[in-house]
């Protein structure tokens, strides 16, 4: 678990990572978790259901600022078999909405639509519709065949009753060109999404030959995707409450599941941008972690 972090769809979001690190059925191009090498689609039962719960009720009395708590982190959560139990098991101690972040690739899979029914804000991604551009961006899996994959979106979108957000990652000169967008155009009238929303390659990418498209492009491809897209916008900034613990251990939480920049840190820690450079220098110097220029940002890593 990891947390209250800003997001820039959901506002503070409590993160529930039930999977390994880089245990994932792709191994995206741009994935800022860097490459996961060995892809599977094995549904295991990872963790204990009720040590994550208990996790998640602490945090819920703790007095932290939570909109969310979201099912994301260091691999595809719905590789874990227990998901269901956990969905249902926090619907029953808090209305705080439940969101999964997933990849989508499972969804053909009636246990696994099954296990997401029970959640408020289901978020799969569709990076392409065609089958070289989607092998190309997110290097899959052997087994898993795209238009499976479309058709259990599909599918769900039938049966699910809550929020669906279907996030479309580009990047430059892979899946953004007429045929691509096309295909994913038809793609999207097959699903029926509530909302499409268009990101791009805005953190260090598991390949550095993952480039981001310009704003101007990205407003452009929302328009050809028509109603219902939209380019994901920066998160807000607004102030939570104040984290128990030691401010160094927090920065150490977050760069832990992903690289973050100083106003990320400052955001979601309630603190000044000086008081964050401050502790990211000694954290640098100390060998605990790294920075990494991407475009004119600076990010941080663990080391």
């Amino acid at each position: 678990m990891y947390g209250p972090v800003p997001s820039r769809r959901l506002g503070f979001s409590l993160g529930v990572d039930i999977i390994p690190h880089k245990t994932c059925s792709l191994d995206c191009l741009y994935c800022q978790l860097g490459s996961v090498r060995r892809t599977t689609c094995r549904r295991r039962a990872y963790f204990s259901v009720r040590g994550v719960l208990a996790q998640i009720r602490a945090a819920l009395a703790s007095g932290q600022a939570i909109d969310v708590i979201t099912f994301s982190g260091s691999g595809e959560p719905t590789l874990n078999r227990n998901l269901g139990p956990l969905i249902r098991g926090i619907k029953r101690m808090t209305r705080v909405p439940v969101a999964v972040l997933t990849n989508g690739t499972l969804l053909g899979r009636e246990d696994v639509r099954r296990d997401l029914l029970a959640a408020d804000i289901v978020i799969p991604s569709l990076d392409a519709a065609l089958a070289a551009p989607f092998r190309s961006v997110n290097r899959p899996h052997p087994s898993l065949r795209l238009s499976a994959i479309i058709r259990g979106l599909a599918r769900f979108r039938k049966e699910f009753r809550g929020r669906l957000w279907l996030e479309v990652m580009l990047v430059r000169g892979v899946n953004d060109g007429p045929r691509a967008l096309g295909a994913l155009k038809r793609a999207v009238a097959l699903i029926r999404p509530d909302r499409v929303q268009l990101n791009t390659v805005v953190r260090p990418p598991a390949d550095p030959a993952a480039k981001p498209l310009t704003a101007r492009r990205m407003e452009k491809i929302a328009r050809i995707l028509g109603d219902g897209a939209e380019v994901i916008a920066d998160f807000p900034a607004r102030r939570p409450s104040r984290r128990a613990g030691g401010f160094e251990n927090a920065i150490l939480a977050m760069v832990k599941r992903r690289p973050v920049t100083a106003g990320d840190i400052a955001t979601a820690l309630g603190r000044h941008r000086d008081e964050v450079l401050k502790a990211a220098g000694r954290l640098l110097g100390s060998g605990k972690i790294k920075s990494v220029r991407h475009g004119r940002n600076v990010f941080y890593e663990s080391a």
